[in-house]
């Protein structure tokens, strides 16, 4: 198996990095270090490195000073979680899953994996199902369907749903087939433009991305982590969310820090003219609502080119942009249903059913990579020009984490505990909800330390308009 280092080697060689700067890099700690039979660990602690290296490069090419770049792999693992260890005024995250989520059996005797967390994914499941939102009565409505059916027929009604398949059923389907042809980070010129130049007067206490402006219009976990993470290196993150969206309230105040956040009504025209005139000020668009959808609306990577000549373009999918299930929904543990991770998990286990990975992990590691892309997409742009679209998607992620290997015994390692995360990775700061203990990011650049300067706030907080530039 790939060492962590020479993982690192072939994410940054390949997305064009220079392979002096990895002499700058170390990375610590032994995997494994949460119970799984998969690399985990390495895939946090090499995205996170990743991301910090083309952090570090960015400060060198405008600063002209090199940096080193180190990160812990418990840390990185402490992070990857970094949802479950938050605390808001001491007090634990409430219960992470809506009451139906979870895990079912069909009638042909397999087994699908429900995610109803927002209200409209419940409704659709219930609705195929023609019953009230009731485990129980779930249950007893799906034993009346084929597994591959209700998936089939969830998503066509708008739900989001997985039937657990084997890495060799999900390996025979013309998906996971053309996820084979594509790369894991994707970085394509969409169009011509002049370089544009670097922010300039760095001054005492910036940051690799101070000046730089970022649109985030993403939810969840993997794109709001991915502007958490630009947020931490000196970026200026607006979240853009809709008045009407749902939101998941624990996960906005962990990945909030750092970020400015604002509501704009995209389907409206007014809303639609804001959003097109912050996007004439951004440097990077990172977005990961379902495909095409904000296509329809007048922002794909191509009209955002025409607004911006010279924008970075970033777009999440669950499932990848070739094949047929490219229009497809989905979040992590859906993705880790269908892709065989957690058949395997069980297996390995020794169970008879599904086992989730010890973290939600191709939410965590899809997002560094898209600050990854984002970050090589701009140098590459202040030095050659062009407007840039980045590609990354979570069943690609998934695809990269299983070739990297299984660890025998594995699921022996006893769990990171949060006593240990909240003794040694823990910072306490405020925020517009109360007094916040979270994660630090755990990507320590020598010169300029990653830190979040602005506060998570209640989505809204802040009018549709960039602070000044210095």
């Amino acid at each position: 198996m790939q060492s962590p280092a020479d993982i690192l080697k072939d994410l940054w060689t390949f997305t064009g990095g220079d392979k002096a700067a990895l002499e700058r890099v170390r990375l610590t700690g032994e995997e494994p270090q949460i119970p799984s039979s998969f690399r985990v660990a390495v895939a946090g602690q090499t995205t996170i490195a990743a991301a910090g290296l083309a952090a570090a490069e960015i400060w060198r090419l405008r600063s002209g000073e090199p940096q080193d770049v180190s990160v812990d792999m418990r840390h990185a693992v402490a992070e990857c979680r970094s949802e479950r260890y938050l605390r808001l005024d001491d007090k634990p995250p409430p219960p992470a899953w809506d009451a139906i989520a979870g895990v079912y059996k069909t009638g042909d005797n397999r087994f699908v994996r429900c995610h109803t967390n927002f209200p409209h994914h419940r409704d659709a499941v219930c609705n195929v199902l023609g019953c009230e939102p009731e485990r129980d009565k779930v249950q007893a409505a799906l034993m009346q369907w084929r597994g591959e059916d209700f998936e089939t027929a969830a998503y066509a009604a708008g739900g989001v749903v997985a039937l657990m398949r084997s890495y060799d059923e999900w390996s025979a389907l013309p998906q996971a087939r053309a996820l084979a042809e594509l790369p894991l980070v994707s970085i394509e010129k969409i169009g011509e433009a002049p370089p544009k130049p670097w922010p300039q007067g760095l001054s005492n206490g910036d940051r690799p991305l101070s000046g730089l402006r970022v649109l985030d219009l993403s939810r969840v976990i993997a794109g709001p982590v991915a502007g958490r993470t630009l947020a931490a290196h000196g970026a200026d993150v607006l979240l853009v969310s809709g008045p009407e969206l749902p939101a998941i309230p624990w996960l906005t105040i962990d990945t909030g820090r750092g970020k400015l956040t604002t509501l704009v009504e995209l389907k409206s025209e007014a809303g639609r003219a804001q959003l097109r005139e912050l996007l004439k000020g951004a440097d990077i668009f990172s977005q990961g609502y379902r495909p095409r959808a904000l296509a329809a609306l007048g922002f794909a990577p191509e009209d955002a080119a025409n607004i911006n000549p010279g924008i970075v373009y970033v777009t999440l999918s669950a499932y990848g942009h070739a094949g047929p299930w490219a229009e497809r929904r989905g979040f992590d543990s859906l993705v880790q249903t269908t892709t065989g991770f957690n058949h395997a998990e069980g297996q390995a286990a020794g169970i008879d059913g599904p086992k989730e990975l010890p973290a939600q992990m191709l939410d965590h590691a899809t997002g560094y990579l898209m600050a990854f892309g984002a970050m090589m997409a701009k140098a590459r742009q202040a030095r050659e020009g062009g407007s840039w679209h980045v590609r990354v998607s979570l069943a690609q992620t998934g695809r990269w984490l299983w070739n990297l290997g299984r660890l025998d015994g594995g699921l022996d390692t006893p769990d990171l505990t949060g006593e240990a995360v909240h003794a040694a990775f823990i910072e306490a700061m405020p925020s517009g909800f109360g007094t916040l203990k979270a994660v630090r990011h755990s990507s320590l650049l020598s010169t300029t330390p990653a830190r979040w300067s602005r506060p998570a706030m209640p989505l809204g907080s802040h009018p549709p308009q960039w602070p000044a530039r210095n």
